[in-house]
């Protein structure tokens, strides 16, 4: 599914407006980018918990030439669905 056929989806059982339900998940992806560049954990009830998690600074080997790499560290997003979301799958 891609995003056009999951707004026509949401905007049927919303029984809204292709147009008004782009607006919507658009500010909701927005604050959830927002918040999630701020550091902040999101918790959405029923659905799972989004995180910022720190990756620390690494090194790496390359298996062909053996050469040894500093790999800098960074910020991942971590996903971990809730049990409730669990159990319908």
């Amino acid at each position: 599914m891609n995003n056009k056929e999951f707004i026509a989806l949401v905007a049927e059982r919303l029984d809204t407006s292709i147009k008004d339900t782009t607006a919507l998940m658009s500010a909701f992806t927005a604050e959830l980018s927002s918040q999630l560049e701020d550091g902040s954990n999101i918790s959405i009830s029923g659905f799972g918990n989004f995180e910022v998690k720190k990756k620390l600074e690494r090194v790496v080997i390359n298996p062909s030439t053996k050469q040894r790499m500093l790999v800098p560290p960074k910020l991942v997003l971590g996903f971990k669905p809730s049990t409730v979301f669990k159990d319908k799958l």
